[in-house]
């Protein structure tokens, strides 16, 4: 199994806009092969990082849905709010870092 974290941390005024994208996604990732599941983590202490961590059947099945235009489309709002406050010369709302993983014990 391999699993992917996505470490997204977002300014103070975004975080419910960001939520809101998460409740509205297309779930084109459910469609994926090799997707197993998803869990999107809400940090319990504000100013940390949300998770949002993907678990599929391998490292391959992950990197084709990085490159699928399932994915570009599925990140796209949040990709238009980041290019708008670029745009803009301001910091964008949110940044993301990607961590994988593979599972080697249960």
């Amino acid at each position: 199994m391999f699993i992917a974290i996505n470490y997204i941390t977002c300014k103070p005024d975004y975080t419910a806009k960001f939520e809101q994208l998460f409740a509205k996604r297309a779930h084109a990732i459910d469609e994926m092969p090799g997707f197993i599941r998803m869990h999107v983590l809400r940090p319990k202490e504000e100013g940390e990082d949300y998770l949002i961590m993907s678990f599929w059947e391998d490292e391959s099945d992950f990197k084709s849905w990085t490159k699928s235009n399932a994915f570009i489309e599925g990140h796209q709002r949040g990709f238009e709010d980041i290019k708008k406050a670029r745009k803009a010369g301001l910091e964008p709302p949110m940044k993301s870092t990607f961590k994988t993983y593979e599972v080697f014990a249960n």
